[in-house]
C-alpha cells in the first residue's frame, strides 16, 4: 500500500482572489503548473504556514501540520517544511558556509549534502561571489541542511539561462533519487516538470486539478 506523504484541503480568499485545494500524494516530485496569478505560490505558502486559510487541514505524513476545525496550527519554523525561492535569498553579509548552516539543527554535518550538489569549494565564498547557478545550489543546500520532511520549490530556475537551468535540473534530479525527500516543485516551464516529477497538477483560476494527460 503507498503510503501519503502529503494531504491538505485547503480554502483562502484575499479580495477577489479565491483558491480551492485538495490533494493525497505520495512522496516523490508532485509538479505544479499553472498561468501567473492561479494560486501555485499561494498554494505553497499555505503549505509552509506562511499564510493561514479561511478552513482547511495539512497532514505531512503522521503530523497534523493545520486543521481549523480543532484549531491547531504549527508554525512555519516547526512544520520542518523547506523552501527554495526564484531569488536564492542567501544573506550577502555571510559566507556559504555559514548561509548553509543557518537554520539548521545543532551539530549537523554539511558533508553529505555538500557532496550531493558539489558545492564544498564554494564554502568560503559570499553570495556576491557565486553565479546564478551556484546561489541556487547553495540556497537548495541550506533548505536540505534544516533537515525537512518536505521540499517546496517556487520557481527555482526562472532566474537561470537555459545553460545553468541544464546544470541545477540534474542536482534536483539527485535529491529526488538520493533523498527521497517529497517535492512540490512549481514551475511554468514544462520540460523541467516532465524530467522532475512523478505525477502533475494543474492550478487554474485557484482551482487544484491532476494534469489531463496524467489522468
Amino acid at each position: 500500500m503507498t503510503r501519503t506523504a502529503l494531504s491538505f484541503d485547503l480554502s483562502f480568499r484575499r479580495d477577489a482572489f479565491s483558491l480551492q485545494a485538495t490533494a493525497s500524494l505520495a512522496g516523490g516530485v508532485t509538479g505544479i503548473c499553472g498561468p501567473s496569478g492561479c494560486g501555485k505560490s499561494t498554494l505553497l505558502a499555505l503549505l509552509a504556514g506562511l499564510l493561514q486559510p479561511s478552513r482547511g487541514c495539512v497532514h505531512l505524513g503522521e503530523r497534523v501540520l493545520l486543521d481549523t476545525a480543532r484549531a491547531v496550527c504549527v508554525p512555519p519554523w516547526q512544520r520542518r517544511v523547506g523552501l527554495v525561492f526564484q531569488d536564492a535569498l542567501l544573506f550577502p553579509h555571510l559566507s556559504v558556509h555559514d548561509n548553509l548552516l543557518y537554520g539548521a539543527p545543532p551539530g549537523t554535518a554539511p558533508g553529505a549534502v555538500l557532496a550531493l550538489l558539489e558545492i564544498g569549494a564554494l564554502l568560503d565564498r559570499r553570495p556576491a561571489q557565486l553565479s546564478g547557478g551556484e546561489r541556487q545550489r547553495v540556497a537548495l543546500g541550506r533548505a536540505l541542511l534544516a533537515a525537512p520532511q518536505l521540499l517546496l520549490l517556487d520557481e527555482p530556475l526562472s532566474g537561470l539561462d537555459a545553460r545553468l537551468k541544464g546544470q541545477i535540473l540534474p542536482y534536483l534530479r539527485r535529491i529526488k533519487d538520493e533523498l527521497a525527500l517529497p517535492m512540490l516543485y512549481v514551475s511554468h516551464a514544462r520540460e523541467e516538470v516532465d524530467f522532475l516529477a512523478d505525477r502533475v497538477l494543474e492550478m487554474d483560476g485557484g482551482s487544484l486539478r491532476q494534469r489531463e494527460d496524467d489522468a
